[in-house]
């Protein structure tokens, strides 16, 4: 700063100096100004400084005061509310005290009660034991006193015995075989004719109401029939589509067989190629897909891949059509896709001719008038109806009998109503009747199968029906002959009157028709008339 101070005066110019002045004095001048100014500036700085950090030390004296104030005001509220909550604790603890108490009194009462009432049946028991014991030995003096008296009476029955076997002449075995030899034929003749008068009764009074019910029932729904086998026929134009179908090395047949899986027959019938099949759909598919390749005339591998799968196709529409045809016909709602697509299965099964899904809707209709004559639910019944041969749409792909099947396969996709599971697979009676309702589809079944026209078989099972039939009833001991009549619906039965009494004759009845129903296959019911023919002869000489 010096420097600064002797620089600025040495620069400034000539004029601006006094005269006579000498330099460096006015430097010392202004340099102790400088110096006064500073010292001057520090001491006001100091006081200044000073009176602050009074200030400041006041502030923090005071402000200490007043948080020690609320510190012991705080302090005294929280030693005051510790106090209130230690004293509502205690009075809690107290009662608490107080009432487990009063519940171990209580306890200590019941538990006082109870080993009374134990120690008075305690005494009880003793007392009873006691008496069973006296009990006991008077009854065990009785029975040695009983068999004694048992062995006397033993000893006397042998002496008895023996002298009625010196008398008679026969042994105790075989007088006990006559006796009950004559008492099981009498208890026979008895029951045969009791049962005979029940059944009798119980026919004269259902007859007329049953006949009723099924005349209408029948009147209210007919149904057509269409009658198919296991072979179907084409028509072809010409003998040379024969070659065509057989083709190369027969690659064209086995290629139809393979993709149809069913059997295709070229013989020397003039004009037609058969197909064969157990299988009806593939039957179908394989029919339709020979007329389709006839009519177009292109025989060829690759040709009867895209038919064959074009006609299945369409098939398989057909099979969900007559399904849904068959539910709206019969108002049925609520069944699952696979059971809708088993019932459109059945438009292409036949059973002795008859289509089994037009069957499956007849028996459903009938079994709802059935329902309604006798009030019951006319809907549930047509659903069983419908569903009954369920089975059969399967058959060919699951072993077993198509009612089972049916049962299965309904409790499988949905069905829940056990009166339906049960009428699908007891309408044969392979299981017992649960409901009044697998009784109806029965009825309804064989009023079906029954019906003229709506069933027929070939001469061969006709044949063999007939005499299997007559087979069963010749069997039995007391049956001399049997004939089969009217078209094996009725089996006519003669007796020997001599071995067979007239209520006999109706016991042998029921065996009869029990084993036709249990041993034999076939449509609507069988008739079994037993006839006992007592002759009397005499000549005049």
């Amino acid at each position: 700063m010096h420097l600064r101070i002797i620089q600025s005066i040495d620069s400034l110019p000539a004029a601006a100096v006094p005269t006579g002045v000498d330099v460096w004095t006015i430097a010392f001048v202004a340099l102790a100004g400088l110096i006064i100014g500073g010292v001057a500036g520090a001491a006001l700085l100091r006081w200044g400084l000073t009176g602050m950090v009074q200030r400041a030390r006041e502030e923090a004296s005071r402000s200490l005061k007043q948080a020690e104030a609320e510190a012991k005001s705080l302090e005294q509220a929280a030693r005051a509310s510790g106090e209130q909550a230690a004293l509502a604790l205690r009075e809690q603890v107290e009662a608490r005290l107080a009432s487990d108490r009063d519940e171990l009194k209580q306890a200590q009462h019941r538990l006082q009660r109870r080993e009374d009432a134990l120690e008075g049946r305690l005494e009880k028991f003793v007392a009873q034991q006691e008496a069973i014991e006296s009990a006991r030995g008077k009854v065990e003096a009785d029975r040695k006193k009983l068999q004694e008296r048992a062995q006397a009476v033993e000893a006397r029955d042998q002496e008895i015995t023996r002298a009625l076997e010196r008398v008679s002449d026969m042994t105790v075995e075989a007088a006990r075989d006559l006796i009950l030899e004559r008492v099981e034929e009498e208890a026979r003749d008895a029951s045969a004719a009791l049962r005979r008068s029940i059944v009798e009764q119980a026919q004269t009074d259902a007859k007329k109401e049953s006949r009723e019910i099924t005349l209408m029932a029948m009147q209210r729904f007919a149904a057509e029939h269409v009658a198919e086998s296991t072979v179907r026929s084409v028509r072809i134009q010409s003998e040379d589509m024969k070659g065509r179908v057989i083709g190369r090395e027969g690659r064209n047949i086995r290629a139809i067989e393979r993709a149809t899986g069913a059997d295709v027959l070229v013989d020397d019938t003039p004009g037609i190629i058969s197909v064969s099949c157990f299988d009806p759909i593939r039957r179908t598919i394989a029919g339709e897909s020979l007329q389709k390749l006839v009519d177009d005339g292109r025989v060829q591998p690759s040709r009867i891949e895209e038919i064959v799968e074009s006609v299945r196709a369409s098939v398989e529409e057909r099979i969900v059509e007559k399904g849904d045809e068959a539910i709206v016909e019969c108002g049925i709602r609520g069944l699952s896709k696979p059971l809708v697509e088993a019932l459109g299965k059945l438009h292409f099964r036949t059973s002795y001719g008859q289509n089994v899904l037009r069957h499956s809707v007849e028996v459903a209709c009938l079994s709802q008038v059935i329902a309604d004559c006798l009030g019951l639910d006319g809907a549930l019944a047509r659903r069983c109806g419908l569903l009954h041969d369920i089975g059969k749409a399967l058959d060919h792909e699951v072993e077993g009998g198509h009612p089972a099947i049916g049962m299965e396969f309904c409790r499988r996709n949905g069905e829940k109503d056990e009166a339906v599971l049960n009428a699908v697979g007891g309408h044969h009676g392979d299981i017992p009747a649960t409901s009044p309702y697998t009784p109806i589809v029965m009825a309804a079944d064989a009023l079906s199968g029954a019906r003229p026209g709506a069933r027929r078989e070939s001469m061969e099972q006709y044949v063999q029906r007939l005499r299997q039939l007559e087979a069963l009833a010749t069997e039995l001991d007391e049956v001399e002959e049997a004939y089969a009549v009217q078209a094996g619906r009725e089996v006519r039965v003669i007796v020997d009157s001599r071995r067979c009494s007239d209520d006999r004759a109706f016991d042998i009845a029921e065996r009869i028709a029990a084993r036709v129903e249990q041993e034999m296959t076939f449509p609507g019911e069988v008739k079994v008339t037993v006839l006992r023919e007592t002759r009397a002869e005499a000549t005049a000489r």
